[in-house]
């Protein structure tokens, strides 16, 4: 790890917290994350065909396996250009890592869902809610679309926000476009339907073991996000029931930051809920918790997430001081 990369990081956090995605900019431009999805789609339809599910599962890995290895040359090519531009490539290299982080975007998209509850009631939320979870809104109820709304924020603060910046504060851009494919793949390929239970296994094995770091990480992120917005109660019970719950999620990571989020705030979440139609039942994380969510809630979550984003920028800055200075 260099100090450039960590001073690059900061300056990338604040470029997008301030910044995020803006319409305007990716109405004129394809965004990166959107030409990944184009180039797994390509060979999702050439090598998703047909066969047994070994067959299927060998063209799955040596389809990730492709595309890791483009995105990682990739990485190594701006790299190079970035480092022969000197100052103007620092500011292009924060740029272009800013475009893969998530704090300003996530932050948005969550408060739209209090906002569409306030102003338009439940079937306002249930709009809203339905542009960042998977599950049926028509299912959910008032407290219910609150604690997807949470859930989300929660699980892409781990995948959107820390992850991207723990793979490039480790390798670089390399490091940090190979996890963004990888994340892309398992969007679009690693989910348990017939068409991609093999072909995506690949993928989604991967992407776990990716996020494996970063979802244990967030969970002291947010807890100290707690601190700052919610005193050191909420900071500890972060911990407790991230460390506790963490298991009775479906995802081998995502339980953490959510498990997390849930202690922080004092309320229950995941449970039971409805995916395309197909239940899927779990026990209540922090069961000892409210069991009404309710939209001063994501509020209050949008505040820790904030705490959360602003610890892992100020730990960006302070790793890379005492070289500054000295």
């Amino acid at each position: 790890m260099s100090t450039e990369i960590f001073l690059v990081l900061a300056v990338a956090l604040i470029i997008d917290r301030l910044v995020g995605d803006p319409d305007w900019l990716w109405d004129r431009l394809t965004h990166p994350v959107v030409l990944f999805g184009k180039a797994i789609g390509i060979f999702d339809e050439a090598l998703n065909r047909g066969g047994d599910g070994g067959w299927q599962k060998m063209r799955g890995i040596a389809t990730i396996l492709v595309l890791l290895a483009a995105s990682i040359l990739l990485g190594v090519v701006l790299n190079r250009l970035f480092d022969v531009l000197g100052a103007v490539g620092f500011v292009l290299e924060a740029m272009t890592v800013a475009v893969f982080l998530a704090q300003k975007s996530l932050a948005d998209h969550v408060r739209r869902v209090a906002e569409g509850l306030r102003s338009d009631g439940l079937a306002g939320g249930r709009e809203a809610v339905s542009m960042i979870v998977g599950r049926d809104p028509k299912t959910l109820d008032e407290p219910g679309v609150c604690r997807a709304a949470i859930e989300s924020l929660a699980e892409n603060f781990s995948d959107g926000v820390v992850a991207p910046a723990l793979w490039y504060a480790v390798a670089g851009l390399p490091g940090l476009l190979a996890y963004k494919m990888l994340n892309t793949a398992d969007s679009m390929i690693g989910h348990k339907s017939p068409k991609y239970l093999h072909f995506g296994w690949a993928s989604a094995r991967l992407d776990d073991l990716a996020n494996l770091p970063a979802a244990r990480l967030s969970v002291f992120l947010i807890a100290a996000g707690a601190r700052f917005k919610r005193g050191i109660e909420a900071a500890k019970a972060a911990i407790d029931v991230a460390k506790r719950d963490h298991g009775f999620h479906r995802s081998p990571n995502s339980g953490w930051p959510e498990a997390a989020m849930a202690g922080a705030l004092g309320i229950q979440l995941a449970g039971p809920r409805v995916y395309g139609g197909v239940s899927v039942d779990e026990p209540m994380i922090n069961g000892a918790g409210r069991a009404v969510a309710t939209v001063d809630d994501i509020d209050a979550a949008v505040a820790v997430f904030h705490g959360a984003c602003t610890t892992l920028a100020l730990a960006s800055t302070f790793l890379v001081l005492p070289f500054l200075l000295f």
